[in-house]
């Protein structure tokens, strides 16, 4: 249509073309920041009055504040007046609106932009794309999914990676995976798209056979996999793919130093979180905090303190999880007054602790019995912070009554939970009854516990065990008959050990390890010397029907005392010794080590479920064994 601009009536009526220097001023800063169609309007109606070319309109403004209004007739004809290609101006605006905080607004103009048949293009499609990915908005992705196919878009590898992406965020796996195979070509971003959304999934295996099918891959391919491997509690297979990919020349970014150490604390390798700490200090990772985070993390859970206060030290900005990875690493070490000095360091240099900071403290308190303390530190939690405790500070707090001999008061605490108590509470109060020789109170938490958790044999195990320095010997039996008649296994215990590198892992009555003979050798030697120092072998944590010989043969073949034998003979003599266990450390082991670690001069740190423990000089970190 065509039509004279001149003829249109404007707001603002010029009479005199002679103006002052500040009405000059004021057009032309009106002219690059009007913000309205009204202003718009002022400004045009300025340029037909002096003659100047709509040129100097600052197009793309005038598209955007016109664009949701009935204006947008007006900007249209602007456009058109002026020459220029309607759907690269409009484009401009698209790509603002999607990246706004409205990104809907970009949905709505290329719905209006049809409306009056401007063509999109391949750019047009990207940031609607872009704005219904934002928005996870499956259904008008759906439609612009379905303009790419009819304007022939299919050639364009970066939109169909953006329907792709999009599909699987919102959760259509099924037609993500169906593009994806259709497609006629796919670059590194494609395979990451599909091999990330399977893992956020936790669909490592599908996301794994796909990564097995990449003809290139990128640093990003393998980071997501090693991560993957991690957040699916398959950490040894995190180290072996990130050896592979070392292997494959490709250098390892933050992100990838972020999830191999996140490995290596699970795995309790020592010797590769170390190359790696060194490989990220010499790639001038030092200042990530996420990566300094996760190192403190990673020699807390291979029972490096030192190392881990020293990287903590050396940072020099830390963050609430940076604190809290310190407090949490020296409250399981044992360190309990240390712990609370940090935790009043971190409060005066003006850091609000959060949840897991109180997980930490409640935890110090408990080991060393501060109860009133630990109450304060509880209350505090709501009253100062506006933190609302979780099911874990109720379990830390009735295990800090419950070490502390306040049976009756931790009980009356879970009763009086706001909210429903699990086993891990429960199982809380029975160590306390056993540490106490609380019969009544033990069979109370244990009926709770056949209800929450009736498969664990933990919980059976510590029962007999009350039972049995109670000298209640028919309660002993029938505690196993009811394991056998419930079809109540004991967990298989493991123990893993790093040696040069390899990390080498024992079960319990293991005899199939290359130097197994030796070790059994060794530790004969070992057991007569604990003999002379007063060592008698506990065989009441042996809840099998045997001779009480067999019963001692079996305590003697504990995961722990293999991995421990193991280490001796295949590491140099006052090297430390660490061993990483998936179950408590029972009772006859803590024993047998705290005489162990005089007898050979070494310390021993074991990491198990609960807790570290270092061993030295006869003793342990431990105030107690529990």
């Amino acid at each position: 249509m065509a039509i004279s601009f001149c003829s249109l009536h404007f707001p603002l009526t010029v009479t005199n073309h002679h103006h002052s220097p500040t009405s000059h001023t004021l057009k032309t800063h009106l002219l690059h920041n009007f913000s309205s169609p009204f202003e718009l309007k002022q400004v045009h109606t300025h340029l037909v009055k002096t003659n100047t070319p709509l040129s100097n309109l600052p197009l793309t403004r005038v598209g955007f504040v016109s664009a949701l209004t009935p204006s947008f007739t007006y900007a249209h004809q602007i456009f058109a007046y002026a020459g220029v290609s309607q759907v690269f101006v409009w484009n401009s605006c698209l790509k603002m609106f999607a990246e706004s905080e409205n990104p809907g607004d970009a949905v709505l103009l290329f719905y209006r932009l049809r409306q009056f048949d401007v063509l999109p293009d391949s750019f047009t499609c990207s940031f609607v794309l872009k704005a219904c990915t934002t928005m996870l908005d499956l259904c008008n992705g759906r439609i612009v999914h379905g303009y790419v196919e009819k304007l022939g878009l299919k050639s364009n590898l970066f939109l169909q990676n953006m329907v792709v992406n999009l599909y699987a965020l919102c959760g259509e796996m099924g037609d993500a995976r169906l593009l994806f195979e259709k497609m006629s070509q796919r670059d590194v971003v494609t395979w990451n798209i599909m091999i990330t959304q399977l893992i956020k999934r936790r669909d490592i295996v599908e996301a794994c056979e796909l990564f097995m099918r990449m003809p290139e891959r990128s640093v990003r391919s393998w980071t997501v996999l090693i991560s993957g491997y991690v957040q699916c509690g398959k950490p040894k297979e995190a180290v072996e793919l990130f050896l592979e990919m070392e292997d494959a020349g490709v250098r390892a970014n933050e992100v990838t130093v972020v999830a191999v150490l996140a490995a290596c604390a699970d795995l309790g390798a020592l010797d590769l979180g170390r190359r790696v700490h060194e490989y990220s200090n010499r790639s001038g990772f030092r200042r990530n905090i996420r990566v300094s985070n996760t190192l403190i993390d990673m020699y807390v859970k291979c029972g490096c303190l030192e190392d881990a206060r020293r990287v903590f030290d050396e940072m020099e900005e830390r963050t609430i999880f940076s604190w809290s990875a310190m407090i949490q690493g020296l409250a399981i070490h044992g360190q309990a007054e240390e712990t609370l000095r940090i935790f009043y360091k971190m409060i005066e240099e003006g850091m609000m602790p959060n949840g897991v900071t109180f997980i930490g403290i409640l935890h110090a308190c408990s080991h060393i019995g501060l109860i009133e303390e630990g109450c304060k530190f509880f209350s505090s939690m709501t009253t100062d912070y506006g933190i609302i405790p979780q099911i874990e500070h109720y379990g830390c707090m009735v295990d800090l009554l419950s070490r502390g001999g306040l049976l009756q008061e931790a009980y009356e605490f879970i009763m009086n939970m706001p909210i429903k108590p699990n086993g891990i509470i429960w199982g809380a109060l029975l160590g306390g009854c056993r540490v106490h020789k609380n019969v009544d109170l033990a069979k109370e938490a244990t009926r709770h516990l056949h209800q929450l958790d009736p498969l664990n044999d933990g919980y059976y195990v510590v029962l007999s065990n009350i039972y049995a320095e109670a000298e209640r010997w028919e309660d002993v039996a029938r505690v196993r008959r009811l394991m056998r008649n419930r079809g109540v296994k004991k967990t298989p215990g493991w123990s893993s050990i790093s040696v040069d590198g390899v990390v080498h892992e024992f079960v319990a009555g293991d005899e199939t390890h290359p130097q197994a003979q030796e070790i059994f050798r060794m530790w004969e030697k070992l057991l007569g010397k604990m003999k002379l120092k007063g060592y008698v072998p506990n065989t009441s944590v042996v809840l099998l029907d045997m001779e009480e010989k067999e019963k001692e043969r079996f305590l003697y073949r504990h995961s722990e005392k293999l991995a421990l034998v193991f280490g001796l003979m295949n590491t140099p003599p006052r090297t430390p010794i660490r061993i990483m266990k998936n179950l408590r450390v029972c009772e006859d082991c803590h024993t047998a080590f705290k005489l162990i670690s005089e007898i050979v001069n070494r310390e021993i740190v074991v990491r198990d479920r609960n807790r570290f423990h270092c061993f030295k000089d006869a003793s342990c970190s431990c105030r107690d064994y529990w």
